[in-house]
C-alpha cells in the first residue's frame, strides 16, 4: 500500500513537472505575453497554411491570412492579407514600421506579395 501512494506522489510530481514545461514554451502563450509587454514576436505555424499567423509589436496586434499558390518549382505561399486587430492601437506606428513587419514577414514567405487592410494599406501605397 505504501509503495502504492509513493509511486501515485511520484507519477503525479513527474505530471506537474511535464505541465509545468508545456506551459512555459507553449507558443500562444509567449504571444499573449509579448502583446501585453509591447515587444515583438511571431507566432506561426509556418507547417499549416490554413492557420492565419499573428505578431505582436509596439503593443498591437497584426493578423496575416496566407494563400497558396505556385511559383516556378513548387506549391507556396504566395499571397498575405495583414490587418491589425484593433486600429485604434496603431497610434505612433510609421511607414518604417510596417516595412520592418513585412521584412519580418518575407524571411519565413520570401514568394509572398503582402497586401494590408485599410488604414495601413492607405500608409504604405508606394509614393
Amino acid at each position: 500500500m505504501i509503495v502504492l501512494i509513493r509511486f501515485l506522489i511520484i507519477s503525479l510530481i513527474i505530471y506537474l513537472f511535464y505541465r509545468g514545461i508545456v506551459y512555459l514554451m507553449d507558443p500562444k502563450r509567449k504571444l499573449d505575453e509579448s502583446y501585453e509587454k509591447g515587444s515583438y514576436y511571431f507566432y506561426d505555424d509556418v507547417k499549416n497554411v490554413r492557420k492565419n499567423f499573428f505578431i505582436s509589436f509596439k503593443g498591437a496586434l497584426f493578423e496575416g491570412e496566407k494563400y497558396l499558390g505556385t511559383t516556378d518549382n513548387a506549391f507556396e505561399v504566395v499571397s498575405i492579407f495583414v490587418w491589425a486587430k484593433d486600429t485604434m492601437n496603431l497610434q505612433g506606428f510609421t511607414r518604417d514600421d510596417f516595412l520592418f513587419l513585412e521584412k519580418e514577414i518575407l524571411m519565413n514567405y520570401p514568394d509572398a506579395d503582402i497586401s494590408w487592410k485599410n488604414p495601413i494599406e492607405d500608409l504604405m501605397k508606394p509614393e
